[in-house]
């Protein structure tokens, strides 16, 4: 996970210095500041939409469309996967080739890159449609083996207007694959952002802050400790990272002084200004101060980031300065309303909200949204059990008698055997 902004092209080792040798001329002021203000606009937007489209992911009205939850457990463990991830990466990158690495990894985030820009698209597009489209519903369903061993691979729907959208997104991913020009990689990359901070939810805010927390020294470290995660992002030729050009007023739309910014950096603050969010809707007070007050921290914190690395001319690890602003911030606000403890007890999960079943244990693996919601349609329409009776307690009940008429009716039938085998007798 690419998680620092760097400016490779200004300061750093390989400054001035391009790949024919020649001497790169010095970015002007005015590009730095194009460039630098163009990266934080482009973070925002995705954080902000990313968060409203999730409160509407979180009321979906089927279970399938449930988002994936990250709990505690998950957010331990990421760090550690995270840091895995990039040592194998940069391995990879010193002992084989990296053309063909990249051409591997183009391929993935090709077909990657269309379905999220699809899915980020597609709420838009469907404004523009007339109101008779000829819209039919299609399923692509995968399965493995037969009868009752039959299992779900692949199951995804969409209609007429999802292949539109698919359609206009090959546009752009055939466009990234051919020239890998640097606004089709922004184009996929907002997508996969928008929909990272829609689809990826916390489960309340102790685990945003274990999740942050964890992430804080893993970004340090492989920033300042290493080079590989500069190295990683600079080799990667994929959507992991947004650019913009320091040099377009000068160049235009082939300019190839690059500013960048690691999608970490967007996705991982904004699940949980997010979170906050849906706290906020939580509260019924038509306020939204916990998200106001994180989106606010966020500017701070990626500015403070853009102002020191442009000072020191290296590249920063920007959650070293957006984690204790988006944690703090909130916080503040919440000493300051008296609210700390309903902030730290709030369940994402657990809140009921128009259409959303509740769910109220989640599985200790991580697995597909679909998989969560079997498990929990599992459980709610799993018969009920009920405590063991007594089996004379069970007749008593069902046979409500006097115990005087209980003992009568004994004697009757016992006076009926003797008179029975009296009549045998005499025959």
């Amino acid at each position: 996970m690419d998680s620092a902004v760097s400016d490779p092209h200004n300061g750093s080792a390989e400054a001035g210095t391009p790949a024919n040798g020649t001497t790169r001329p010095p970015s002007t002021p005015e590009g730095i500041a194009l460039a630098y203000g163009s990266l934080l606009l482009m973070a925002l937007l995705p954080i902000f939409f990313g968060a409203l489209r999730s409160v509407r992911c979180a009321r979906g009205k089927s279970s399938s469309d449930m988002p994936e939850t990250i709990t505690s457990r998950d957010a331990a463990r990421f760090p550690i996967i995270a840091s895995c991830t990039l040592l194998g990466l940069y391995l990879f990158f010193k002992i084989f080739s990296q053309e063909y690495i990249n051409l591997l990894l183009s391929m993935y985030f090709f077909v990657l890159g269309i379905l999220a820009l699809s899915h980020t698209i597609s709420p838009f597009m469907n404004k523009f449609f007339p109101a008779n489209f000829p819209n039919r519903q299609y399923q692509l369903l995968f399965t493995q083996g037969s009868g009752e061993n039959k299992e779900e691979i692949i199951n995804y729907e969409f209609d007429t207007k999802d292949l539109v959208c698919l359609g206009l997104s090959s546009v752009v991913g055939v466009w990234y694959l051919l020239r890998k020009h640097w606004i089709a990689n922004n184009l996929f990359g907002l997508a996969f952002s928008l929909n990272g901070v829609e689809l990826l939810h916390l489960n309340n805010v102790s685990t945003g802050c274990i999740l942050l927390g964890g992430l804080f020294i893993y970004d340090i470290f492989w920033v300042f400790g290493t080079n590989v995660m500069v190295t990683v992002a600079k080799s990667f030729e994929a959507p992991i990272k947004l650019v913009f050009p320091q040099d377009l007023l000068e160049k235009g739309l082939e300019a190839d002084n690059f500013a960048m910014l690691g999608l970490g950096d967007i996705v991982i603050p904004g699940i949980f200004i997010a979170l906050l969010l849906r706290f906020d809707i939580s509260l019924k007070k038509n306020t939204h101060t916990y998200f106001y007050t994180s989106f606010a921290a966020y500017i701070f914190g990626l500015g403070l980031t853009i102002f020191i690395m442009h000072i020191f001319k290296h590249a920063q690890p920007a959650l070293l300065y957006l984690v204790p602003a988006c944690i703090g911030f909130p916080v503040l606000v919440a000493l300051a309303k008296g609210e700390v403890a309903e902030m730290f007890s709030y369940e994402s999960s657990a809140v009921i909200l128009p259409h959303t079943p509740r769910l109220t244990h989640f599985p200790t693996v991580s697995g597909s949204p679909a998989s969560l919601a079997d498990s929990m349609q599992q459980k709610l329409a799993g018969p009920r059990r009920r405590r063991p009776q007594n089996p004379s307690a069970i007749y008593e009940e069902s046979n409500p008698k006097d115990p005087a008429a209980v003992t009568e009716s004994k004697e009757e039938s016992t006076e009926a055997s003797a008179s029975k085998r009296l009549e045998k007798k005499e025959k």
